[in-house]
This record gives C-alpha cells, sequence and structure tokens, in this order.
C-alpha cells in the first residue's frame, strides 16, 4: 500500500496550521542566519505542540536541527500523545530526525518538499507505517534553494557532506 500523497491533496484546516508555523520557523531560521528548515508538531485536535528551526549555526550545535527543536518545544509528553500527531517540516527529514520520528511514533509526516535534499528518510518511514504527505511547496524550495546558493559550504556540513 502506497502511503506517500502529494501537493494535490486538499490540505485540512490542520494541515494549513501546521505547515503555515513550520514554514513560519523556517524563515525566522533564515533571518537568523541559520539554516531554513521549520517545523511543528500539531494533534489531531489542531493544538501546536511544538516549534522550531534549525539552530546550528545560531547555537552552534551538532544536532538540533528544526524537527529536534520542535520535539524539544514541546517539552516532556506521555508516549501517547505524539500517536495523535502530525510533524510538519519544510524539509524531508535526515536521518538523526527520522529516527526521532520513528522513536515516538509519530504516524504522519508533511513535508514542504523533498527536491534539495533528496537524501531523506522518506523511505525508513514508510517502511515503518508512517503517512508521509509530500506538498512540493514552491516558497520552501525557493528559500533552501536561495540559502545553498549563499552559504554553500554551511549547508554541506549540515548534511554531512565535505
Amino acid at each position: 500500500m502506497e502511503n506517500t500523497a502529494n501537493a494535490n491533496i486538499e490540505r485540512s484546516s490542520m494541515d494549513h496550521v501546521g505547515f503555515a508555523e513550520a514554514l513560519s520557523q523556517a524563515r525566522t531560521s533564515y533571518n537568523e542566519g541559520g539554516i531554513p528548515i521549520g517545523c511543528s508538531i500539531v494533534n489531531s485536535n489542531g493544538i501546536v505542540l511544538g516549534k522550531g528551526h534549525n539552530q546550528r549555526i545560531q547555537k552552534s550545535s551538532a544536532t538540533l536541527h528544526g524537527e529536534i527543536a520542535a520535539l524539544e518545544d514541546a517539552g516532556r509528553l506521555k508516549a501517547g500523545t505524539y500517536r495523535d500527531c502530525t510533524i510538519y517540516t519544510t524539509l524531508s527529514p535526515c536521518s538523526m530526525c527520522t529516527g526521532a520520528i520513528l522513536l515516538y511514533k509519530i504516524p504522519r509526516v508533511v513535508i514542504g518538499e523533498n527536491k534539495t535534499f533528496s537524501m531523506g528518510g522518506e523511505n525508513l518511514l514508510k517502511e515503518h507505517g508512517v503517512e508521509v504527505v509530500i506538498l512540493d511547496d514552491p516558497q520552501c524550495k525557493e528559500l533552501m534553494e536561495k540559502f545553498i546558493r549563499e552559504k554553500p559550504e554551511e549547508w554541506n556540513e549540515d548534511i554531512g557532506e565535505e
């Protein structure tokens, strides 16, 4: 069973809220001089439990990706809470962030775009039964492409390349 959707789906109001927050977070990171990747975690009632953006540059962190920052912002939650959530991220999650999504058994991931980072963990998420939705959002692509043009060395560092 294929569990990947694309931009042709009609977004729910929860998806609008969650994705808008993730995109806002990505813009915040860019404006701070950081890598423009944002994330939010939203429960089935449409409540944003956590939000964050990549802060590897801003905080000189090895691990503070957008998804990790959003989980940190959500704070300590009971395991079952995550099983009622969707995580929204502006870029396909890396292996580390994919692992966190799987660890907390978040059942649904909505990704703004997966063209500028095609090494994401989408297949692993799908193999574990996670619903993966790709929006193919032009704003996400434009922001990432701009950052990669401006700061290729920071981008390569973020994805573990020389």
